[in-house]
């Protein structure tokens, strides 16, 4: 099998580094052609090769090697609300979304490149309140298969826990008693690796590492699938 992803080198980082220090339409305008070669073309790259590896894991999350409308976000931040005004993002993610999923609050894979800031997992950001629910509901109905979920040896070892911030008071017409009340006061459920080795990100190993760290993911990305009536 043929890998095409050789890491995301220093000219990936070089570009982000500039960025942050001329953020702005006439630099970006300028350098596009090496967004283009130095940050587009590698992620590129390893969705090319990641589609291969997620079939490994479940054949039913996508990975579309477009930079618009594809599994790699778009590099303009909307601005529309944010006191923030600042056109880019100084950093690039990647999300490989579960076939059903329209949008970024999809049950879905994640990468997170940004200096200083690398991880990368599974889970579902912020879902619509019915989806919600359901997870919540699957918690109540089947907690021992939920505490296979969070005790899963390999999925402690890569995240701890599940993260996602939750809510100041048990959600209602649920019992602030329960056993898992944390998790059901959770509006988003998800498992993220920091990394630590900062040079693995610049080789094509890097690949391996996220694939181990998606496969670890996986006994909570199936408790979501499986309450959200969608296939893993």
């Amino acid at each position: 099998m043929t890998q095409y992803f050789k890491g995301f080198t220093n000219d990936f980082w070089k570009f982000f580094n500039e960025l942050k220090e001329n953020n702005n339409r006439e630099w970006f305008a300028e350098n596009k052609e090496r967004y283009k070669s130095d940050v587009v073309n590698p992620i590129m790259d390893f969705i090319v090769d990641m589609g291969d590896r997620l079939k490994e894991i479940s054949p039913h999350y996508t990975a579309i090697p477009k930079s618009n409308g594809g599994s790699m976000f778009r590099i303009y931040r909307d601005v529309r609300f944010s006191k923030d005004k600042r056109p880019y993002k100084e950093n690039a993610g990647i999300q490989f979304r579960h076939k059903l999923g329209k949008n970024a609050h999809a049950p879905g894979f994640y990468v997170h490149l940004e200096h200083g800031n690398l991880f990368y997992g599974g889970g579902i950001w912020m879902p619509e309140s019915d989806t919600l629910a359901k997870i919540r509901d699957r918690i109540v109905a089947y907690p021992k298969k939920w505490q296979s979920v969070i005790e899963d040896e390999n999925f402690g070892k890569y995240f701890g826990t599940v993260g996602g911030k939750g809510l100041k008071r048990p959600p209602r017409g649920y019992d602030a008693d329960h056993k898992y009340i944390d998790d059901l006061k959770r509006k988003s459920f998800f498992a993220m690796h920091n990394a630590t080795d900062k040079k693995l990100v610049t080789k094509p190993e890097f690949l391996d590492e996220v694939v181990k760290t998606f496969d670890a993911a996986s006994p909570l990305m199936a408790f979501i699938c499986d309450a959200t009536g969608a296939e893993f």
